[in-house]
């Protein structure tokens, strides 16, 4: 099983974010999951891809040929595939994953996460989508999601399309029960 982690790029947030991350790869490779992820060495995905490789877990970055650059990507990876761009990417990481981890992000974490969300929402996708809530972080968009459905601007039944949760075990637990 090859699971998905979306999040930061940038080292520019709190240590305690890193070390949630790290966290989680540790558990997703001891847990036997491959990542797959952005390629990236810094922030959350860094993060990610630490911690897995710290387990000897399998690791597939996937990037376009615009951030080959020194110091960008992670060099430590099992497998890694250049894309020319962020949309084939994108489809590229969702077509080698049976499930998503969203850790926090950025604009373009957020739009992963809402691009999945539309899909299986749609049905497109049956395949597991955590929110991984480190220090609280999706708090407020679960409330933007609560307000949007209270109005009519989403399907109640939407709101249980994935999962928001700080626990790397209980994110491997739902994987694990909905792949």
């Amino acid at each position: 099983m090859n699971v998905c982690v979306y999040g930061a790029a940038s080292d520019e947030i709190d240590d305690s974010f890193i070390r949630a991350g790290e966290a989680l790869g540790k558990t997703l490779a001891g847990r036997g999951a491959g990542l797959v992820f952005g390629g990236g060495a810094h922030g959350m995905m860094g993060a990610a891809a630490r911690g897995a490789h710290s387990m000897g877990g399998f690791i597939l970055g996937v990037a376009p040929r615009f951030f080959d650059r020194p110091g960008v990507l992670y060099e430590a990876c099992t497998e890694f595939v250049f894309t020319e761009t962020i949309r084939e990417r994108k489809q590229y990481m969702e077509d080698n994953s049976d499930a998503f981890i969203v850790t926090p992000g950025g604009i373009g974490t957020m739009e992963e996460f809402f691009e999945m969300l539309t899909l299986k929402t749609l049905d497109r996708t049956q395949k597991p989508i955590v929110l991984y809530n480190v220090n609280g972080y999706y708090d407020p968009l679960r409330q933007m999601l609560q307000v949007s459905a209270a109005q009519g601007f989403l399907r109640p039944e939407d709101l249980s399309a994935f999962l928001i949760t700080d626990d790397p075990d209980e994110i491997l637990r739902y994987i694990m029960e909905n792949v």
